[in-house]
C-alpha cells in the first residue's frame, strides 16, 4: 500500500519504467499533503489570539486531517486499476477472438480506471470548500501553510483532469465516455479557485511585509 511505503520508495516506483504507480497516484498524494496543510493551518489558529475562532479553527483541522487517509486509498485504488488496465493492453492479440476479448478486457478495465479520479475531484472540491473557510480567519503566520494547501490541491484536481481525458479518449462507449465531461469540468473550477484563494494568500503576505 502506498500509505506504507517511505517517500523515496514511491518515488522510486514512480520514476521507474513500469505503468503504475502514475498520474493519478501521484495527484491523490497531491490532495493528501493538501490536507495536512490545511489541517496544520487550522491547528496553529488556536488559543487566546484566536479564541473567537478556535472551535472552528479545531473542526476544520479535524475534517482536514480525517481527509488524508481517503486521499491515500484513492492512491491505492488508481494504481490497482491501472495494474488491470495495463494487464488487459498485455492480453494476446494474434487471432480476431483474442482481439475481441481484449478489446473487450481493455475497456472494461477502463471504466473502472476512471472511478478514482473522479472519486478525487470530489474530494478535491470538498478540501477547497475548507481551505475557503479557514482562508477567512487562519493565523496569519501560517498563511504560505495554507497557500502551499491549496497550490497542493489545485495540482490534484488538474492531474485527475488530466487522467480522465486520456481515459476518455481510449473509451469507445460513447455513454461512459460523455459522463466524464462534468467532472473534468468541475475540476477545472476548482483548480482555477485554489489558484485565486493562493494568489489572494500571497497578495496578504506581500501586504503585511511591506
Amino acid at each position: 500500500m502506498i500509505s506504507q511505503e517511505t517517500i523515496e520508495g514511491f518515488l522510486d516506483r514512480l520514476a521507474s519504467g513500469q505503468p503504475t504507480p502514475g498520474g493519478g497516484a501521484a495527484a491523490a498524494l497531491q490532495a493528501a499533503q493538501g490536507a495536512a496543510l490545511l489541517s496544520k493551518a487550522a491547528s496553529f489558529t488556536t488559543g487566546p489570539r484566536f479564541a473567537e475562532h478556535e472551535a472552528a479553527a479545531r473542526r476544520l483541522a479535524a475534517k482536514a486531517r480525517d481527509l488524508i487517509p481517503q486521499a491515500l486509498a484513492l492512491a491505492d485504488d488508481d494504481e490497482q486499476a491501472f495494474d488491470r488496465v495495463a494487464t488487459a493492453y498485455r492480453l494476446p492479440k494474434d487471432s480476431e477472438a483474442e482481439r475481441t476479448a481484449r478489446s473487450g478486457a481493455v475497456q472494461d478495465a477502463l471504466r473502472e480506471a476512471v472511478r478514482p479520479p473522479k472519486k478525487l475531484i470530489m474530494l478535491t472540491k470538498t478540501l477547497l470548500g475548507l481551505g475557503e473557510e479557514l482562508a477567512g480567519f487562519a493565523n496569519p503566520d501560517l498563511r504560505s501553510d495554507l497557500a502551499a494547501g491549496l497550490e497542493a490541491i489545485r495540482a490534484a484536481a488538474a492531474g485527475a483532469r488530466a487522467i480522465l481525458a486520456a481515459d476518455r479518449k481510449d473509451i469507445t462507449d460513447s455513454g461512459i465516455a460523455d459522463t466524464l465531461q462534468v467532472p473534468a469540468s468541475n475540476a477545472a473550477d476548482i483548480a482555477e479557485a485554489c489558484a485565486r484563494l493562493s494568489e489572494q494568500l500571497r497578495m496578504q503576505i506581500r501586504a503585511a511585509h511591506r
